[in-house]
């Protein structure tokens, strides 16, 4: 038995060191776009950006990102504003902003009325916009994101320089709630051990971005991907269009921003939860068996080294000790740029906890729905799974 401790031990230390090591050096080679060195006037020239702000049902939210958005400081740039069936007051706040917000007239209003066979709503709001956008750069953000005015600017002087195809900016959460640390601290062992945003930069690597709050993506290579047409029925449509950017071998990068980009996204973990039990599954391209893995060795890698450290015999509990530390070492790593604590390294078993009933809870009701119900639209399974981007 003591055999078996030691080569769990072992393996569970060997992960989490190398991981967390790479993740300290990794992430010191992302750019802070907030920094005083990206604070550069536009170029003279300036390419011009398309804003697509895709809404539905979002009145709660929906002013403060539009009025962030008509007065960032970059001269050459349009706000195109989509409202995708809302049913509560969302296009007359968006007629509000227009009307007594927009004093240089960035702001146009898309209406649409009905949903095409074989898309889902986002990716069509999207899609229908960028057909009408005029810009050289095409932003994709979320309508409750709220923007700094310096932030476009900031963030094309950082793609104008790399000449990024795509560029992803992180966004600065807040409403920080207690339970909305312990939840969003498994997130952060997702991009540890997952999509390892220091990585996308290689060609070589699988790793890729996407990010609904600021996908800024060259015109060019959004139609070498085959626009938002690849993406009809993806439910977690950004991360799969850095995939397929990524795919393509375009460059991609992505950069850190605090304050920059304001994410109010959850207020507490139930609300998280919920916000992601349309889309969970998808990650595990709704298979039973890859969410039955994936939910095992979550379990395995976060919570096992916790329970070692009790029932190993002896000498066996010191590579799970090695494991500890390294996941405390990451908790002291996200402290200096959150506020997720050190201390709360103690709940990290829960914040493993969380990400399992949500993966499972986003299986069962996909698989008892029998696909997924979004902003009041039921979308078939055999439909998405169709839709999915392959790899």
């Amino acid at each position: 038995m003591i055999v078996f401790w030691w080569i769990l031990g072992v393996l569970l230390a060997v992960l989490w060191v190398t991981r967390v090591a790479d993740a300290a050096i990794g992430m010191r080679t992302i750019s802070d776009i907030a920094s005083p060195a990206w604070d550069r006037p536009a170029p003279g020239r300036a390419p011009r950006v398309s804003i697509i702000v895709p809404a539905r049902d979002e009145q709660e939210q929906i002013e403060s990102g539009l009025r962030s958005l008509v007065q960032l400081d970059w001269p050459n740039y349009e706000v195109i504003a989509i409202d995708d069936r809302s049913t509560d007051r969302t296009p007359q706040i968006m007629e509000h902003v227009a009307r007594e917000h927009d004093t240089q007239h960035h702001l146009k209003i898309i209406r649409i009325g009905e949903l095409p066979d074989g898309w889902l709503g986002k990716p069509h709001a999207m899609w229908t916009a960028a057909q009408q956008a005029t810009g050289d750069y095409l932003l994709f953000t979320d309508a409750d994101i709220v923007f700094h005015p310096e932030s476009l600017r900031r963030a094309m002087a950082y793609a104008i320089e790399t000449d990024a195809d795509h560029l992803v900016v992180f966004p600065t959460h807040v409403d920080w709630s207690f339970s909305k640390k312990v939840m969003l601290a498994g997130f952060n062992v997702l991009f540890v051990f997952g999509h390892r945003p220091w990585k996308t930069a290689d060609p070589d690597s699988r790793d890729h971005i996407g990010v609904g709050a600021f996908n800024l993506v060259k015109r060019s290579a959004y139609e070498k991907i085959g626009t938002f047409e690849a993406l009809k029925m993806e439910i977690i449509e950004d991360m799969r269009l850095g995939k397929l950017i990524k795919d393509a071998r375009l460059k991609q990068r992505n950069v850190l921003g605090k304050d920059l980009l304001l994410l109010p996204w959850g207020s507490g973990a139930v609300h998280i939860i919920n916000n992601l039990t349309k889309n969970f599954f998808a990650l595990m391209h709704f298979s039973v068996k890859r969410t039955l893995g994936f939910c095992f060795l979550l379990f395995l890698f976060n919570v096992m080294p916790f329970l070692g450290i009790w029932l190993a015999p002896g000498l066996a509990k010191i590579p799970f000790a090695v494991s500890l530390f390294s996941i405390l070492c990451m908790y002291i790593g996200m402290s200096w740029t959150s506020p997720i604590w050190p201390q709360y390294f103690f709940l990290h078993p829960i914040s493993a906890g969380l990400l399992i009933y949500t993966m499972f809870r986003s299986m069962i009701a996909t698989l008892r729905h029998n696909g997924v119900i979004w902003r009041g639209t039921h979308y078939p399974l055999a439909e998405l799974r169709r839709g999915l981007v392959k790899g």
